[in-house]
């Protein structure tokens, strides 16, 4: 949307007050989720966010973020600046308001933006309250205002300011803030983090160029990024560890009164599909009214151009599996009143987009099979392929349940269940390892705790498809012991337990094994995984004995404090330190104190923070392609500690 179609002023009279800010020191959680890692990281969203706010009016094309010394954030922005003069429902500068109200700003219905990924956004404000401090620096013109806050109340009201150098020119906005210690769990900014959310922003958003920089001592890094092929290049990053099946990145857009849509989208030889949908630049992980008429435009498409050319039969029809395999795409829309399912913003609701979405997409897409044969003809043998492969899973799939009815069986003949009958307080050890199970479940409570053991070689789902899922020996009982089937089968409702616990050698062998599990449940069960199901178990590095006195530790720090402990001053005492070699190595009642009594016990809960950079580290891992797979293990190995090699 060109800066034509907009109104160029903007002024105080466009920021609309709709509640006061109240109890968010209090209750933090209720504004920016959590007060770990994730919400501390959620604060520079929220600045930046208005700065994305200015790029999609058309005035904002240069973003810089930097993390300082001390983990002080500064976002500075060339855009419009906000506004200093009075606001006419509070009598206050909208500076003032912008940084002291909730829910305050130009995005409400005061024309300030057509079009704004903050309807829902918590804001400047709730920043400004979880901050130890806060200066926010207005250039307008040849004027420079400032306001300083501490805690969100106001310690320099707003005040004319020399400008920080003599050359700087323009308008724009400059935020800086230090995250409150005392009420976050950390303050520890994540360069890759804020580089991920970043880079997405960048790519959303053609031509506007966004850079991240951390000064801290020891952790200097600068990254810069400017996509002018936008969702196009979008769709090539997601797809970068992959083979394209043709060339070009399908690209199609639509302007609709005051709605945009634009898709970009490219098959890969890869059996998995990679959608992500967005809606003013806000990623709609739980997809929503515009993702629903691209997959149904897509399944259309296909089946009636392999209708019109004869590749399928009369009576063949194309499943959206089928033709999603192997698709990476961008779905972004824009469109002023955006109606999101939550305060998480995970869910587009706007019936209209759909039409707007479906109609484009298929028209165009039509079209383009029309006018490009060969490319038209690799995407539908792909489409064949998977048609012909989700029809011999179906077989396998039925066969399994005709093999298990016949037996009587429901259930793995090597899971050792539990008793309970409620699955929200039963746990399912799934253990590397015969010796390692019978341990277990020696040691095990039975009245929640279920045990699992798994053998040999297991399957890596990243280079087979369903067919080879379903009958496979290492990974029906899986399926089965959890009871929620896989695909777009899975149920979450029909799961048998809400813990489950991974638990393997902390090893070479053990982290391919725990990769391989983490992929198929990433693969085939993701409700698993974004609904936060899924856990490792921690098992103790080092066993540590003096005389009758037994510890553990965990990391190489711990076994040193330990150690320490233990002399309690008397550098000739002896201590034993023994490394675990193995699970299968500790008796059930090592096995329990250590690893499994949930009082005792480290649990690490798999979290799934970015779709897209989880997405990208399965592929490189776990796929074909062997170069993209050694430069990130080289990369990344420095990071790796307590691994037994």
């Amino acid at each position: 949307m060109g800066k034509s179609e907009l109104n160029n002023e903007y002024t105080a009279s466009q920021i609309q007050v709709l509640e006061g800010l109240e109890a968010v020191r209090k209750r933090p959680g209720m504004y920016i989720g959590t007060t770990a890692s994730r919400g501390l990281h959620h604060l520079v969203y929220e600045i930046v966010d208005n700065s994305i706010d200015e790029a999609l009016a058309g005035y904002c094309k240069n973003i810089s973020v930097v993390i300082r010394e001390d983990n002080i954030i500064l976002v500075r922005d060339d855009g419009r600046g906000i506004p200093v003069g009075i606001q006419e429902q509070t009598g206050k500068s909208a500076l003032e308001v912008v940084f002291t109200v909730l829910h305050a700003g130009g995005k409400f219905g005061g024309g300030g933006y057509k079009v704004s990924g903050g309807l829902h956004g918590v804001g400047a404000s709730v920043v400004n309250a979880l901050s130890e401090w806060l200066i926010a620096r207005v250039r307008i013109g040849d004027d420079v205002w400032e306001m300083k806050f501490a805690g969100g109340e106001i310690t320099q009201p707003l005040m004319k300011v020399e400008p920080e150098t003599t050359s700087a020119t323009g308008s724009g906005t400059t935020v800086m803030f230090k995250p409150d210690a005392t009420i976050f769990d950390e303050i520890e900014f994540d360069f890759d983090t804020l580089l991920t959310r970043l880079r997405e922003q960048a790519f959303l958003n053609a031509g506007v160029s966004i850079t991240l920089t951390d000064e801290r001592s020891g952790k200097e890094r600068s990254e810069g990024m400017r996509y002018d092929g936008g969702i196009r290049e979008f769709t090539k990053f997601i797809n970068k560890n992959k083979t394209a099946l043709h060339e070009d990145v399908l690209y199609f857009s639509e302007i609709r009164d005051t709605r945009e849509a634009e898709v970009a989208l490219q098959w890969t030889d890869n059996y998995n599909e990679n959608i992500y949908s967005f809606a003013n630049n806000i990623h709609t992980s739980e997809g929503g009214s515009h993702e629903t008429g691209f997959r149904a435009a897509l399944t259309r498409a296909l089946n009636e151009y392999g209708l019109r050319s004869k590749i399928l039969k009369e009576d063949e029809k194309l499943s959206g599996e089928d033709c999603r395999e192997g698709l990476g795409a961008i779905i972004s829309v824009r469109l002023t009143e955006a109606q999101f399912e939550g305060q998480t913003k995970t869910k587009l609701g706007n019936a209209d987009i759909r039409a707007l979405v479906e109609n484009m997409f298929y028209r165009k897409l039509s079209d383009y099979l029309e006018e490009n044969p060969r490319s038209a003809k690799t995407i539908m043998d792909k489409a064949m392929a998977a048609n012909r492969a989700r029809e011999a899973a179906r077989k396998a799939r039925d066969l399994s349940r005709k093999k298990s009815s016949s037996e009587g069986l429901s259930l793995p003949g090597k899971l050792t269940d539990c008793y309970g009958k409620k699955p929200e307080f039963n746990e399912i050890f799934i253990v590397e390892g015969d010796s390692a199970g019978g341990s277990a479940i020696d040691g095990r409570d039975s009245r929640y705790q279920a045990i699992l053991p798994l053998w040999g070689k297991m399957l890596n789902v990243e280079k087979a498809r369903a067919d080879k899922v379903f009958g496979n020996e290492k990974l029906s009982p899986v399926i089965l012991a959890l009871g929620a089937g896989i695909g777009e089968e899975f149920d979450a409702e029909r799961l048998r337990y809400h813990k489950i616990i991974i638990m393997a050698d902390a090893d070479v062998d053990g982290a391919h094994i725990r990769t391989l599990l983490l992929t198929f449940f990433f693969r085939f069960m993701r409700p698993l995984v974004d609904g936060g199901y899924i856990y490792i178990a921690q098992p103790p590095l080092y066993k540590l004995v003096r005389g009758k006195e037994t510890r553990y530790a965990f990391s190489d720090e711990e076994r040193d404090r330990i150690s320490a402990e233990l002399r309690g001053g008397n550098p000739n005492a002896k201590i034993e330190i023994s490394r675990n070699k193995g699970l299968g190595e500790m008796d059930a009642e090592e096995l329990w104190d250590t690893t499994m009594d949930p009082e005792k016990r480290i649990l690490l809960n798999v979290e799934l923070d970015d779709a897209v950079t989880a997405n990208e580290i399965f592929t490189i891992l776990m796929g074909e392609k062997v170069e993209p797979r050694r430069e990130f293990i080289e990369r990344n190995a420095k990071y790796v500690s307590n691994l037994d090699v």
